[in-house]
Order: structure tokens, then sequence, then C-alpha cells
């Protein structure tokens, strides 16, 4: 009778197993991304401040707004979050870890 083969990912964590199938760094940015979006919409909420209306405050389109709402668009700057994050009331704080 043949052993079966074990899972080497059975035991380790999520970050173990990211790490090993070399994607880690992608699902982080992207966690990232979503809780900010996350944060800026319910800020919005709390203001009562529309897509339209932020575009407006931001000096930018509504399709900037999309982007900078959508997790899975890689292309919004720092200085565009910054300025959400102050339109909304908030500061934007980064660091390493």
């Amino acid at each position: 009778m043949k052993a079966a083969k074990k899972n080497s990912a059975i035991g380790s964590s999520l970050d173990d197993f990211l790490e090993a199938e070399g994607v880690r760094e992608e699902f982080e940015a992207l966690a990232i991304k979503e809780v900010i979006a996350w944060q800026i919409m319910q800020a919005m909420e709390e203001r009562k401040i529309s897509k339209a209306r932020m575009a407006q405050l931001m000096n930018t389109s509504r399709a900037q707004i999309d982007r900078l709402l959508d997790p899975s668009s890689g292309n919004v700057t720092l200085e565009t979050l910054a300025r959400a994050a102050q339109v909304v009331g908030r500061h934007l704080r980064l660091e390493l870890v």
C-alpha cells in the first residue's frame, strides 16, 4: 500500500503558505488597498460626501475617485491617497515594520 503524500501547507500559517507560493507581497498590497479604500468610503459616508463631491473637493475626476476606491486598481499614488484622507478629515500614515 502506498503512503499518502503529506500536504506541507497543513499546520502552516497563511503567511507561510503565501510566501511559499511567491505571492505574499501581492496579497498584502491588495489587503492594504482594500482597508484604505474601505476607510475612505466609511469617512465619506460619515461626512455625507458623494463620489462626485469628493472629486470636486480633490479637484479630480469621478473616474479617479472610482480608481481610488477600487482596491484592484493599482494605479493610485500616495499623493492621491493623502489628498483623499485630508478631504475626509483624516491623515495617511505609512510605516515600515
